[in-house]
């Protein structure tokens, strides 16, 4: 069995796998995010008892794959540590520590709307916006991690080159999310209204949100149909919040299959469905396979 868990910067949910079904929920407890020994005790508490082959992580940060070294802003005391390394020494198991988008895509490819698909980019709509490339049904994870981390780079020309928490500007991160959507509901219209309102009136025809929603899809569908020609993927499985809104999807998957180079009928950008646990799946994908070698 693996044991795996999807750590976020509230919550530690776990499950255990034995690689033939979906991974069997063990619960969660909050996440110590200032404390890294109550946070392995945390770790240690799910294990105890068990016969296991590994633990899989998946986990809101990077994972730096030529040192081991995680960027994790949301949980500071793991910030910066060799996780991998620490977590395997409190456990005494082979660890497997993987950036919770990266375990979104591979779910999505393995087991969700990306299966029979060579190229899958998974793509996160959220309070941000984040991805993870699946290719010929392996994780790509990249010079430090990045890689499928569409949501960052300065492409967004003024005056909606918004300021981005990575220290760039025009970020697709900071102007396509949901952050981004009320900030351009703000800039367009002068007043603060959160995402979630901003979508149900434009399903419901108002005007001023048919305008944010409108340029929202002319500033993000460029981006994301560069990254869709460059790496040759076929399925968008979309997760986060602004995915559960379908009109946006298909809106944006209209548009993207507008702009890209290779044309079908079939819808690209679908929405995810490895709910409600995809980081906990992926994990479990990525630990089967690396404890079986």
């Amino acid at each position: 069995m693996i044991l795996c868990f999807d750590i976020g910067g509230s919550r530690i949910k776990a499950a255990l796998s034995d690689g033939r079904a979906r991974p069997t929920p063990l619960g969660d407890v909050p996440t110590p995010a200032t404390d890294f020994g109550a946070f392995l005790a945390a770790l240690r508490g799910f294990a105890h008892g068990r016969d296991l082959r590994g633990v899989a992580i998946a986990i809101a940060g990077v994972v730096a794959p030529e040192t081991g070294r995680i960027t994790v802003a949301n949980i500071p005391c793991a910030d910066g540590r060799v996780l991998r390394a620490e977590v395997q020494a409190a456990l005494h198991l082979p660890v497997l520590v993987l950036n919770d988008a990266d375990c979104f895509a591979l779910a999505e490819a393995r087991q969700g709307a990306g299966r029979g698909h060579r190229n899958v980019f998974g793509i996160i709509l959220g309070t941000g916006v984040g991805g993870g490339l699946v290719l010929n049904g392996q994780l790509v994870t990249g010079a430090g991690g990045y890689a499928g981390e569409w949501g960052h780079g300065p492409v967004i020309a003024p005056p909606w080159d918004f300021p981005c928490g990575c220290g760039l500007r025009g970020c697709v991160d900071a102007v396509c999310g949901a952050r981004g959507l009320e900030r351009l509901h703000r800039c367009l219209h002068g007043v603060t209204v959160p995402s979630t309102v901003i979508l149900a009136d434009w399903q419901g025809g108002e005007a001023c949100a048919a305008q944010t929603v409108a340029l929202w899809l002319d500033l993000i569908v460029p981006p994301l149909a560069m990254v869709t020609n460059t790496v040759g993927a076929s399925i968008l499985p979309v997760g986060g919040g602004l995915a559960t809104v379908t009109p946006l999807l298909e809106a944006l998957d209209l548009r993207l299959r507008k702009a890209i180079l290779h044309q079908t009928e079939s819808p690209m950008v679908v929405p995810a469905m490895c709910r409600p646990e995809p980081g906990l799946v992926g994990a479990a994908e990525a630990g089967i396979e690396a404890f079986a070698r």
